[in-house]
């Protein structure tokens, strides 16, 4: 079995060229770390041929876990061959990788993707003159469409390339490289003698010690090393850097051909628009409401009124309460299927079309490269508030599912800026919080358009208030990492990419509803059907509301200190879904038109609105905290998110409700005494409390 490692810059197609060889069904995305761990498949045709999908890595140094993960493959697995995928486009700086890639001894094909685009720019790149020049097989492919990929597969073989093709350097460096070769004779495999050198030449503490030289020979490798800084006149890990970009100009001088002038391209003149400083914000904000009044205000709802009303609404109970008493069921038995299961599970589902118009509408806008400039928007942002614009990676994918947000901070190498990610990252409204959303504008402001959108915008002014506070503070203090992107060209969305994103997306929501929703439907029908005796009664003399009633007082500051709020609440700490399901159980039968007015008589818009904000910023769902301990691998770390997030969802929540009863006049005065509390923290915290001196920068900082 010969293995085929597929290497290269994010956003260069890596991916797309990987389900091109593989037939694979993997999602592609536009930003860096959708391919955080490797990835394999048998090549199409050929499957004495296994194609390695590498991290997307901008270079080798081993600094970041996907550059660690590519280059310990590729050192200590050796694969077949490397086919180094490169944006055409871009090539002077994918180019650099590409030179390290040789560097490794092991056999290369350069992909030029992307060559379409390239020549829509005017320009060309003499791939044989390029060929020649690297002494590597290269081709032109369009991975998007398909095109040069048999061409490619022609190189695929031993027969094909030629190993040992190194980058050749300036002839000072060279007769360096080579003398240190001779020094590591014997203690390095022969194929691996061109990458040693250059690791030891650059003093890299993390190949060196393991080479084990002895003392004369460092003598001689430190003489050696001593002479060429002096006629470069520069530190030795500054001539490797600087030998690879004078190679790199001079190829691009010899190789690529400019046939007309230089014009700005359809995607530079549209981000003249959509990144620009003042109205990149604004159209982001015009975006995102657009995005949710299409989803929960008209199309989605239309289908989610019909779903509840109709479907879970009429049609289901129906016919189970016909089948069931033709069976001759026993009344309790009824109740919790009718009652229990189809109405909680149902209230669930009920909300599937908005969310399938939901990721719908941000897989379109992820697809087409739209997502990635909000990346690079809010890194400005975000370093304002010395953030890192690495955290808002997690933070687009928290819209799908807390859990893999989680895991995706894997990606950020300060330690402590991953750790604030855990923490910040779920305050993002993600598929189960949509439910709530939903039903919250849909009851309360049916006519209002800005509710949804605006717990978009509450999570970010979260995460950016509790980054601004977190900072401050010893834990986390220190300056944030390095943001690094590569804006990928607009493009019009495959729809093969989008269906596989909405689809996966959906169906984790619906097996969640089906397995986790419908025991907690069943547990929850349980508690408010029997009391303390086991006695059958209605939900106001059960077991579910004296549990209620104890806890209710907690959340009188919020505006909904009853029972049936306070147990969808702690229901909700299971799966967000809870919320609703425990809402329309606790309020008892009936169809989904007499389940939103019993809630209309009940609470108030404002009410409703600190309910949804409430859950919106709280801690996250078990399987979510159960990530965050994993990552964290501490319990007091993953107590300490948890606590930090339902302290501040309780002051937000508590802040508005108690903020708009001020307004209205009807506020009390114990109430008022809490909010002007809660505001005090949250101003002291953001405002006033002066950042921690970091006084040693090696012990308390976590330098990338």
């Amino acid at each position: 079995m010969e293995v085929v490692a597929l290497a290269g810059n994010p956003n260069s197609g890596k991916t797309t060229l990987f389900n091109a060889l593989t037939g694979s069904n993997q999602y592609v995305g536009n930003w860096p770390g959708v391919t955080v761990e490797r990835k394999q498949g048998q090549l199409k045709g050929n499957h004495e041929e296994t194609i390695v999908d590498l991290p997307g890595i901008y270079s080798l140094s081993p600094y970041t876990t996907e550059e660690v993960v590519a280059r310990d493959f590729l050192i200590n697995q050796r694969p077949h061959q490397i086919i180094d995928i490169i944006d055409s486009t871009n090539i002077e700086r994918n180019l650099y990788l590409t030179l390290q890639l040789m560097e490794t001894g092991v056999p290369i094909i350069l992909a030029l993707n992307m060559s379409d685009l390239l020549a829509k720019q005017g320009r060309r790149i003499n791939q044989d003159k390029l060929s020649y020049l690297l002494q590597v097989p290269v081709c032109s492919i369009s991975a998007l469409k398909r095109s040069g990929i048999d061409d490619l597969k022609k190189y695929l073989g031993s027969d094909k390339t030629k190993p040992y093709a190194y980058p050749k350097y300036d002839n000072r460096l060279e007769s360096a490289l080579s003398e240190i070769e001779d020094e590591l004779n014997g203690l390095v495999p022969d194929n691996d003698l061109r990458w040693y050198a250059i690791k030891v030449f650059e003093n890299d503490e993390k190949v060196v010690p393991i080479l084990q030289l002895d003392a004369a020979k460092q003598q001689n490798i430190q003489e050696i090393i001593t002479i060429t800084e002096q006629l470069f006149n520069d530190e030795a890990d500054s001539i490797i850097v600087n030998a690879r970009y004078d190679l790199i100009a001079k190829l691009v001088d010899m190789c690529v051909v400019d046939e007309a002038d230089f014009k700005m391209s359809f995607s530079d003149r549209i981000d003249l628009v959509v990144t620009n400083r003042f109205l990149a914000l604004p159209i982001f904000a015009l975006v995102m409401w657009g995005v949710y009044y299409v989803s929960i205000q008209t199309i989605g709802t239309m289908g989610t009124d019909w779903v509840n009303d109709v479907f879970f609404g009429e049609w289901v109970p129906n016919w189970a309460t016909a089948v069931l008493n033709s069976w001759g069921v026993a009344a309790w038995m009824k109740g919790l299927i009718v009652d229990g299961i189809i109405a909680g599970v149902g209230s669930v589902i009920g909300f599937l079309p908005q969310i399938i118009m939901l990721f719908l509408c941000l897989g379109i806008l992820e697809d087409c490269g739209y997502m990635a400039r909000i990346a690079l928007v809010m890194d400005r942002i975000f370093h304002r508030f010395n953030l890192s614009g690495k955290s808002f990676i997690p933070i687009l994918i928290s819209t799908g599912c807390g859990v893999p947000e989680i895991m995706s901070t894997r990606t950020i190498e300060s330690e402590k800026d991953r750790k604030m990610t855990i923490m910040l990252a779920t305050f993002m409204p993600c598929s189960a919080k949509l439910t709530v959303i939903a039903l919250i504008a849909g009851t309360f402001f049916p006519e209002q358009s800005w509710v949804a959108p605006s717990a978009y915008f509450i999570g970010i002014l979260a995460v950016i208030g509790s980054g601004i506070f977190l900072k401050k503070t010893s834990a986390f203090a220190g300056p944030p990492a390095p943001f690094v992107m590569e804006l990928p060209a607009y493009h019009l969305p495959v729809i093969g990419n989008i269906g596989r994103y909405v689809y996966a997306r959906s169906t984790a929501f619906v097996k969640k509803a089906g397995t986790i929703i419908f025991v907690s439907c069943v547990v929850i029908w349980f508690l408010s059907s029997f009391n303390w005796r086991f006695q059958s009664v209605d939900e106001n003399h059960s077991l579910l509301r004296s549990i209620g009633e104890i806890m209710a007082p907690i959340f009188a500051p919020l505006g909904f200190g009853d029972w049936h709020a306070t147990v969808a609440v702690i229901a909700g700490l299971i799966a967000k879904e809870n919320c609703v399901d425990t809402l329309r159980i606790t309020f008892g039968s009936g169809s989904n038109v007499w389940f939103r007015h019993e809630l209309l008589q009940s609470y108030s818009a404002i009410v409703g609105y600190s309910f949804l904000v409430f859950n919106l910023l709280c801690a996250p769902c078990f399987a979510s905290i159960g990530t965050m301990y994993q990552e964290y691998g501490d319990v007091k770390w993953t107590l300490r998110a948890v606590s930090y997030q339902t302290i501040l969802a309780y002051i937000v929540a508590m802040t508005i409700y108690n903020g708009y009863q001020c307004l209205i006049g009807q506020a009390t005065i114990r109430n008022v005494g809490l909010t002007v509390v809660g505001l005090l923290i949250v101003i002291y915290g953001i405002i006033i409390k002066r950042e921690k001196s970091v006084v040693n920068s090696q012990s308390t900082l976590e330098v990338s």
